[in-house]
């Protein structure tokens, strides 16, 4: 089955987790994606838990249907080597810190030079061209300086978001737009300069945040699991647990107020409005609270889902790993992982394609595993040439 990417080379020199996030994407939708790692070292993920058989469940989660290759780009007949690959490739993918790659002698303008088409994509902290450009970031960096953790949590502690959204949010804006750069090579024969700022990522996930200020002259603050535009839309405890309900629409809190057996709330001036219902929010969240109190999450479930509104169980990981709508979307992908020795179950891919296959194809390549072929078959290196550059410390 032709993939979406298929035809498509792409040089992975991205490390951690938002390249390698980035990169997944296009490994997992057909692109031929070569993993450049450092000889003898490799991705620093290579050392990210969950470990077994001294090997990682991290890595080989984010870098499934990779090749991998080694290559030290310090070296002159490495940085040969880079280049002539360059000019064999579509894409070439990054996220060193600014500068990097012109101090290697390897920046945007000399890869432009071997392959006029090449498209450059980056990820940066802080973007390109300010006091902040040439700082180091990790994705709690960006999510505080973002604003994010500003709003997130409780009004006496803020919280980061759990999983590392600068990170993952920005390798896959940077995929888009490599898809976006090569449709603009198709048109115009022209290659691009792509640069996503993990800063700016969560910037751009504020939604309303921003504009309350920009706006309302509102400085926002967190508001736990409530939403702070439409009520009721929040978490509530049951008599054995949590769980969620979401009432974006009058009708929905007509609903849930005959539901209640409290239909004199559909008239009640404090809450026959959105607007009124999000300023008298904390009377309402009680009325609630002591009706749900009454019920099981599960007799909550039962209740809500027959008239309709929109409800959600608090599942913890081993729930939704087993939930039901994650298990028939294939969200859980078996690979056996050669480092790892055996087979391990990852996340697949939440973009589905009709007709095409969706699962793994390669397991994370094992620290250089595909550098002979690679040399061989891209630049027709032979074996006698590719022993001499690994006794020089080249691969």
């Amino acid at each position: 089955m032709v993939k979406a990417l298929n035809g498509v080379r792409v040089l992975d020199l991205t490390h951690a987790y938002s390249g390698p996030f980035a990169t997944m994407h296009l490994a997992d939708h057909g692109a031929e994606v070569i993993k450049i790692e450092v000889p003898n070292k490799g991705d620093q993920t290579r050392t990210w838990g969950p470990m077994k058989n001294n090997s990682s469940g991290y890595f080989a989660y984010i870098n499934r249907n990779k090749k991998g290759i080694t290559l030290n780009l310090k070296s002159e007949k490495g940085k040969k080597i880079f280049l002539d690959l360059v000019k064999e490739s579509d894409v070439v993918c990054e996220n060193f810190r600014v500068g990097t790659m012109e101090k290697l002698g390897l920046g945007y303008e000399v890869l432009k030079e071997v392959n006029p088409k090449v498209v450059y994509a980056s990820i940066s902290g802080f973007g390109l061209n300010n006091s902040y450009s040439k700082k180091p970031a990790y994705d709690i960096i960006a999510q505080a300086l973002g604003g994010i953790i500003s709003v997130t949590g409780f009004k006496d502690r803020q919280v980061k978001v759990g999983p590392a959204i600068a990170d993952n949010y920005s390798g896959t804006y940077l995929a888009l737009a490599v898809a976006m750069a090569l449709y603009k090579k198709e048109i115009t024969g022209e290659g691009s300069f792509i640069n996503v700022s993990m800063v700016d990522t969560i910037f751009s996930i504020l939604e309303f945040s921003v504009i309350d200020y920009t706006i309302g002259e509102v400085i926002p603050e967190p508001e736990a699991n409530r939403d702070p535009k439409i009520a009721p839309f929040d978490a509530f405890e049951a008599s054995d647990g949590m769980f969620v309900l979401a009432c974006g629409t009058d009708n929905f809190f007509h609903i849930l107020c005959d539901e209640m057996g409290k239909t004199e709330l559909k008239t009640d001036s404090r809450f026959n409005t959105n607007m009124n219902r999000v300023n008298n929010y904390n009377e309402l969240k009680e009325i609630i609270q002591n009706w749900a109190k009454q019920y099981t999450v599960s007799e909550v479930e039962g209740i809500l889902d027959g008239v309709g509104i929109p409800f959600g169980k608090i599942n913890n990981i081993k729930e939704a790993c087993n939930f039901e709508p994650i298990i028939k979307d294939n969200m859980l992908w078996e690979i056996f992982d050669e480092a790892i020795g055996e087979k391990v179950i990852v996340p697949g891919t939440p973009i589905k394609f009709k007709d095409t296959e969706d699962g793994p194809k390669n397991c994370a390549p094992t620290l250089g595993k595909d550098t002979d072929d690679v040399l061989n078959k891209i630049l027709g290196i032979n074996s006698g040439q590719i022993a001499e550059l690994r006794k020089d410390g080249v691969i």
